[in-house]
């Protein structure tokens, strides 16, 4: 197993943006590799924080990472299951919550895991390795129409039909196990002359199979509006996507929240009964600074999006 590695996106913008109280309660629902979370502990005098992964890897480095803090609390779980966190804790008010969306670099640096394309391996790209449903089986028994589906809503691929007509072909034939098999079909399925005009040609297959896979965008938008109603008065919720699906998500929520009414744009008065919870701190997305995207290029997609609960 190579090192669990761990450069939290924004660092200072996330923890600045979470405005911690030593002595408030806080929730990572996206542990990883502890990299935003221990820098959260070190500001914690009296507080609690809070920390879950669905990744039981991830869980394993971030108690160790983690180990000289007494009031760093774990649980094994989706965050979208976070209730059953609080539950397990006791805990009903949070004054901050911090949900980073991005796939950890050990995820996708370690060949077995199955997420990258750089790498051979077999297809897998379970984030909870304990759950049943893989890329292999998505990639092997979902239907032509599922597959372009999901090509075309999660990964936004142009050619999302033709490249699932040829999954299916190369199926008949015989199953497709791994990884650069996989790149191999997508790449015949792409046009010559733009093959690798846009970044790598499986790129978003790859990232709509790893979001059907994991669930990802499933139940976002409720998850986002339950945690918001366990905020304290002025307590934050801050949120870093990576690519746009998420973020219009994110968008979503927190402008209803910050929003005193609701009521289509052609109604002649406000009859929605609404009521405005929760102050945007940015309105626009705070995005990388240069000098991190050059030492981590995976920060250029990120996003990152604060509200304040009223």
């Amino acid at each position: 197993m190579i090192e669990f590695e761990h450069k939290p996106i924004m660092l200072d913008e996330c923890i600045n943006a979470l405005n911690i109280n030593p002595n408030g309660v806080y929730l990572d629902c996206t542990v990883g590799g502890a990299g935003h979370s221990q820098e959260i502990a070190k500001k914690l005098k009296k507080g609690t924080l809070l920390c879950l992964d669905k990744d039981e890897d991830a869980l394993k480095v971030s108690k160790d990472r983690l180990k000289n803090y007494e009031n760093v609390k774990f649980f094994h779980c989706d965050f979208k299951n976070y209730e059953k966190a609080l539950e397990f804790y006791k805990i009903e008010k949070l004054d901050g919550i911090l949900i980073d969306l991005g796939v950890s670099s050990y995820q996708i640096d370690t060949p077995e895991r199955g997420f990258s394309y750089m790498h051979n391996s077999n297809l897998d790209m379970r984030m909870d390795k304990s759950q049943k449903k893989s890329a292999y089986d998505v990639v092997n028994f979902y239907s032509q129409k599922q597959l372009a589906k999901i090509f075309k809503e999660y990964g936004e691929e142009q050619f999302a039909n033709n490249i699932a007509k040829h999954i299916v072909l190369n199926r008949e034939e015989k199953p497709i196990k791994t990884t650069f098999e996989l790149v191999e079909i997508i790449e015949k399925a792409i046009p010559a002359k733009i093959r690798y005009s846009g970044g790598h040609p499986a790129k978003k297959v790859f990232q709509a199979i790893r979001i059907e896979v994991n669930d990802e965008l499933l139940y976002l938008f409720e998850t986002i509006q339950k945690l918001f109603n366990h905020l304290n008065k002025k307590g934050r919720l801050v949120i870093l996507t990576f690519h746009s699906l998420e973020d219009r998500i994110v968008k979503k929520a927190f402008n209803l929240f910050a929003s005193s009414c609701i009521c289509p744009p052609e109604a002649p008065i406000c009859n929605c009964g609404h009521k405005k919870e929760g102050i945007l701190i940015n309105k626009k997305p705070i995005i990388a600074q240069e000098a991190e995207i050059e030492q981590n290029p995976r920060s250029h997609s990120a996003k990152l999006r604060i509200i304040e609960k009223l």
